[in-house]
């Protein structure tokens, strides 16, 4: 365990933003993560539990308490079941599942940048593969009994971007996390997003080369700036800042009134059901960019990504303060446009939007 006082978090974080932790504690395993833990809630002190920081938007005043890092590490294959420890790094995990073992389940999640323990909170998707469809067990601290409990896939409470970790974020701290795998004789899981399928040249529900399905998923992330390039300002981001907004049928159809209204009656936004009573999820990017937010949007240090509406980026020298006056200025854009207000994905800490 290491300790060290009045520690920038910016550092720490893909948007490299984000002012000092008075504390700052890294925990090297279970029982470390444990013990901060514990001892932070019973001292009633501040806590934020930091992983890779891929998801994180912290004020730039910091944060008035202890910072806990997960760095617990484990990499367990046990047949096709895959057991990580939350400190291991998710998409170096996912390169070793794919290229040294062959599985298959969580190959189009390859490129995610953050921590393993991040992945069932989020409930963390891409290209038509989540996390939910293939966790099994969570092994997670409960700061409420003061325990290490074990939660099966039907206790995370798993939805779209969403579960019950996200949902109680003051209450569980991930340890390790377990996946049923696939011994598909090197295929992929089914291909169900429909631009890897077009990419592939396959159609939906065919199975391809497992290590072809990582390469192009790789490849469609480096080219939206999704993957973390320390040189590229375009991934010095938070990945998706907005979760792709699930309308209600009723909301659906006034949402549609105005698209039409505005871009015309020809024009069909992207729909996709949305679970039980009509409801539709649409795209963000899609209502960001028809809202008048192109790629590159912005004049100051915090800008859209050049290649991804859905990415607000740090050029350089921007403060948590103008990313979030970008972040405000796209919402109240989009709001006014299609009467549809974004939620943000990453967790913010200090800070409102």
């Amino acid at each position: 365990m290491r300790e060290a006082l009045n520690v920038p978090l910016a550092p720490l974080t893909t948007l490299r933003l984000g002012g000092p932790a008075s504390r700052l504690v890294t925990a090297e395993s279970d029982d470390e993560v444990v013990e901060v833990v514990r001892a932070a809630d019973r001292a009633g002190e501040p806590l934020l539990v930091l992983g890779g920081g891929s998801n994180l938007v912290v004020g730039d005043a910091g944060f008035a308490g202890t910072v806990v890092r997960v760095a617990n590490r484990g990499f367990e294959l046990d047949g096709t079941t895959l057991t990580l420890a939350a400190g291991e790094t998710w998409a170096e995990a996912v390169d070793r599942t794919v290229v040294d073992h062959g599985l298959a389940g969580i190959e189009f999640l390859a490129g995610i940048p953050g921590s393993a323990g991040a992945t069932p909170v989020q409930n963390v998707g891409a290209y038509g593969q989540e996390v939910a469809q293939t966790i099994t067990r969570v092994t997670a601290y409960d700061r409420r009994q003061e325990q290490v409990v074990e939660l099966a896939a039907a206790d995370c409470a798993f939805s779209y971007r969403h579960s019950r970790f996200k949902g109680e974020p003051d209450r569980y701290v991930v340890l390790r996390v377990s996946f049923a795998l696939e011994d598909a004789d090197g295929l992929s899981t089914p291909v169900r997003y429909a631009e890897t399928a077009r990419t592939l040249g396959v159609g939906q529900g065919d199975r391809v080369d497992l290590r072809v399905a990582r390469e192009t998923v790789l490849k469609l992330r480096a080219g939206k700036g999704m993957v973390l390039d320390p040189e590229d300002h375009d991934t010095w981001s938070a990945g998706s800042f907005f979760t792709n907004p699930v309308l209600d049928a009723a909301g659906y159809r006034d949402f549609l009134a105005r698209v039409h209204e505005r871009l015309g009656a020809d024009v069909q936004p992207p729909a996709f059901p949305a679970g039980e009573d009509g409801a539709v999820k649409t795209s963000a990017a899609w209502l960001i960019d028809k809202a008048g937010f192109a790629r590159g949007w912005g004049a100051g240090p915090a800008r859209l990504s050049g290649k991804h509406t859905l990415a607000l980026t740090n050029r350089g020298g921007a403060t948590t303060a103008d990313l979030l006056d970008l972040a405000r200025t796209v919402r109240r854009g989009v709001q006014e446009a299609f009467g549809v207000t974004l939620v943000n994905e990453p967790v913010l800490v200090g800070v409102e939007l």
